[in-house]
Formats: C-alpha cells, sequence, structure tokens
C-alpha cells in the first residue's frame, strides 16, 4: 500500500468511527428521573392550583383538570435542557420545539418529550420516570 492510499483508507476509518460514535451518544440520553415535591413548601406553591406548575431536578410538574402532569425537559435530540413557557417547550440547543403536552411541534426532535409518573400521598407528589 502506498502513502496515499494509506491516508485515505485512515481518513475513511476516522470518519466512519466518529459517525459511529456521536449516533451512538445521540441514542444513549439519560433520562432518569425520581423525586418529591412537598405541597406544603412554598416553593411548590403554584402546584395547589389548577394551571399551576413548578420545574424541578430537570423536569415540569404541572396540576391540569384532570389531575398532577409531569414531563422530562430533556431534549429527544441530543439531550439539552428546554425550555418551558407555560404553553410550549423550545430546545436553545438545535431549536427544536415541542407542544404543551410534549409533542414535537419543530425542528430535529425524533419523539416526543418523556412522559413522567406523578403519584401523591398527603401533600406529597412523587415523580417518577
Amino acid at each position: 500500500m502506498d502513502r496515499k492510499d494509506f491516508l485515505l483508507s485512515t481518513c475513511a476509518l476516522c470518519g466512519v468511527t466518529s459517525a459511529l460514535t456521536f449516533l451512538d451518544s445521540c441514542s444513549k440520553i439519560d433520562t432518569a428521573i425520581s423525586f418529591t415535591l412537598d405541597l406544603t413548601l412554598p416553593a411548590n406553591a403554584a402546584l395547589n392550583h389548577v394551571g399551576g406548575y413548578v420545574i424541578s431536578n430537570n423536569a415540569v410538574v404541572r396540576n391540569t383538570s384532570s389531575g398532577y402532569n409531569a414531563l422530562s425537559l430533556v431534549c429527544t435530540h441530543a439531550g439539552c435542557t428546554v425550555n418551558y413557557s407555560g404553553s410550549s417547550f423550545y430546545c436553545p440547543c438545535h431549536g427544536g420545539s415541542y407542544d404543551n403536552n410534549g409533542n414535537v411541534t419543530g425542528g430535529p426532535p425524533p419523539s416526543a418529550l418523556k412522559q413522567l409518573t406523578v403519584t401523591q400521598s398527603g401533600n406529597i407528589r412523587t415523580v417518577k420516570g
């Protein structure tokens, strides 16, 4: 193998390895979430009213007319933290957007935001996902 063929082969191998590493990292976004919220604390008071929400532990927890729900704030595209406006989500990293239910409305995200489970015991709300 001459020098030119060696350099072309090496560059091709490096390119393929880099692409596979990038794709593999995108598919392994860790979004495990588990925490509790005490509704008697002032920081969580918004959850005592329908329409109120609290952002905590990389999630938004909301009190809706049908009960409590929660969504992860981890973008499904590259793992960036999305912003929540009270009615929609926006990822500042690559322009991904989601509706109020976490469904993709634009940009590169491949899937909806992760739905989390909210259970209650007295004044404590436990969020897991």
